[in-house]
Formats: structure tokens, sequence, C-alpha cells
């Protein structure tokens, strides 16, 4: 079962994506940007986007924190920001890439494990990777 698959089953929460236009934004550190999508049973319950003020990492966690998100879907983020945000609470699933409804679309049926939805160059393909899974979601 996918972490994606996981996470949805509980019966409510709030997925924060990082974008720009209609894409996942490549870079969350600097991305302006969030899709704010609550869920309630598996069900996209309504969507809000909002604008990322701070750039420091543990003022953009708390961002996130005080808009009660409780997974993050994004493209690259720095390991700085990636802790200060799991520390927050927060689950990360990042090094995605694609457009943001076919991402939001395969997270929630749980098929963003698939990789389509990772980065170019992410999992082994490069120096630099996080303990091999780029930090994308891992099949469980």
């Amino acid at each position: 079962m996918s972490m994606a698959r996981v996470l949805l089953n509980m019966p409510a929460m709030k997925i924060a994506v990082s974008y720009c236009q209609d894409r996942i934004s490549p870079v969350f550190d600097v991305s302006e940007k969030l899709l704010l999508i609550n869920v309630l049973d598996g069900l996209e319950e309504g969507r809000e986007s909002v604008e990322l003020i701070s750039k420091a990492p543990f003022e953009r966690a708390g961002e996130l924190s005080r808009k009660s998100v409780d997974v993050l879907l994004c493209g690259a983020i720095s390991t700085p920001l990636e802790s200060a945000v799991r520390n927050a609470g927060i689950e990360v699933l990042g090094f995605v890439c694609g457009k943001l409804d076919d991402v939001v679309e395969a997270f929630t049926d749980g098929s963003l494990a698939d990789g389509r939805f990772s980065m170019p160059g992410c999992c082994g393909r490069r120096r630099g990777n996080r303990n091999g899974h780029c930090g994308t979601v891992r099949q469980k």
C-alpha cells in the first residue's frame, strides 16, 4: 500500500501542493503559491489557493503548520526546509513533478509512486538522492 493511500485513510486531512501556473513548482524553497485541498473520507471537499510569504525554512514550515497542513506535495526541497517541515509534523512527499491536477489525482488514487511523477534525474540517477528515494512516496 502506498504512503498516499495510508494517509488518505485518515478521516480528514489537508494537502498542500506547491505550484506555478498549472504544474508542480520545481523548487519548493522559492515557490510562492500553494494549493490547499481539504480531504474528508478520501474525497476532496474544497480547494483554496494561497500565497507563501516567508523563505526561511522555519518560518515557511510555520506557515504550513498555521494552515493546518498534514501533507506537502512539492518538487525539489532543500534538506533544511524538509527537516523543518517534518519537524512541524507535516509529511513531505517531495521531488514530484507534473501537471497539478494529475499529481493531485495520483495522490488521491495512490499512484503517486508511479515513475512518471518523479523529477528527472531523481532516485539514484544523480548524486544527492535521499536514501535512494528522493523524498518521494515509497511503496509499503
